[in-house]
C-alpha cells in the first residue's frame, strides 16, 4: 500500500518559545519525506528527537514572528510489528491523565465483568463505546479525560481512544493511543485510536469507524494524548493561527471490518 500524508501548519510566535512537533512519520516504515520550517521565510534548525514506538520529535527555537512548517511523506508497505517487553506492558496498564482507568474500573466491570479473553473484551468495548457516545466535533476541551467523555456522552477522536484505553486497562488489558494520518477521514485532520495488547501483539481499535485502520500510518504512540501531541510549546507565547493535513491512499481505500484484528502499520 502506497500512502501519501502532509502537514501544514502556521505559528504566530509572541515570545521566543522552544516548539516540539511531532508531525513525522513514525520510524519503521520506508518513507520518502520532506520537512521545511521557515521563521519569516528565513530556514530554522531543527533537531530530531527519538521517542518511544518509533516516534519522532522535531525540536526547534523560535523568535518572535511567523513560523512556518511544511512536511510531507510517502509511505510505501506496512512496519514490522514491535514486541511489547514487560515494562512496557506494565506502563501501559496504569491510569494515565486522560485515561483513567482506576475511576472507570466499576463501569468497565458493570458492561464487561463476564468478558476474560482480551481479544473479545477489545471488540465489547469498542462496539460499545462506539454506540454509547455521540462524535462531535468541538465538544470537548483538551483537558477532557475519558470519565469527562463518559460523562457528557460526546466527543471527537481523542475522547473516543481516551474513553476505549481507559476501559481496557480497567479489564486488565494493556493499551495506548496512537496519533495517525488517517487517509479517508471527513473533516481531514490528525487522528487517534487506541491500541490494545492481545495475545502478544498491538491491535488497532477505532470506536469513531471514521477511516479503515488497515489505511492509518502512526505518527506518535503514548499513554494518551498527552504523549502524543502534534504541538508542544515550553516557555514563550506561541498562536496556531493555520493548520492543514492531508493523507490520501493509492488506488481505492481499502474496506475495514471492525470485527478483524488490525495491526497498526
Amino acid at each position: 500500500m502506497r500512502r501519501t500524508v502532509s502537514t501544514r501548519l502556521e505559528l504566530e510566535i509572541r515570545e521566543h518559545a522552544e516548539i516540539a512537533l511531532q508531525i513525522a512519520v513514525a520510524a519503521g516504515l520506508r518513507v520518502d519525506e520532506v520537512l521545511d520550517i521557515r521563521l519569516d521565510g528565513a530556514p530554522v534548525a531543527v533537531r530530531e528527537v527519538s521517542g518511544a514506538h518509533g516516534g519522532r520529535a522535531h525540536v526547534l527555537e523560535a523568535a518572535p514572528g511567523r513560523l512556518a512548517v511544511v512536511y510531507s511523506a510517502t509511505v510505501v508497505g506496512h512496519a514490522s510489528p514491535a514486541a511489547c517487553g514487560e515494562d512496557e506492558r506494565l506502563v501501559y496498564l496504569r491510569p494515565s491523565r486522560y485515561a483513567e482507568s482506576d475511576r472507570m474500573a466499576e463501569v468497565a466491570r458493570r458492561q464487561f465483568g463476564g468478558i476474560v479473553d482480551a481479544e473479545t473484551v477489545l471488540a465489547a468495548v469498542s462496539s460499545w463505546v462506539g454506540g454509547e457516545i455521540g462524535y462531535e466535533a468541538g465538544s470537548s476541551l483538551p483537558t477532557h479525560g475519558a470519565v469527562d467523555t463518559l460523562l457528557g456522552g460526546r466527543g471527537v477522536c481523542r475522547d473516543f481512544a481516551h474513553l476505549v484505553v481507559a476501559l481496557l486497562r480497567a479489564r486488565d488489558v494493556p493499551a495506548r493511543v496512537a496519533s495517525v494520518y488517517a487517509p479517508g477521514l471527513q473533516p481531514m485532520d490528525f487522528h487517534a485510536v487506541a491500541e490494545a495488547l492481545v495475545n502478544g501483539a498491538w491491535r488497532v481499535a477505532d470506536a469513531t469507524l471514521l477511516a479503515p485502520r488497515s489505511s492509518l500510518v502512526r505518527i506518535a504512540t503514548g499513554r494518551d494524548a498527552a504523549d502524543t501531541a502534534f504541538l508542544t510549546v515550553i516557555g514563550g507565547t506561541v498562536d496556531l493561527v493555520g493548520i492543514e493535513v492531508g493523507a490520501v491512499v493509492e488506488g481505492d481505500l481499502p474496506t475495514d471490518d471492525p470485527r478483524e484484528l488490525v495491526s497498526l502499520g
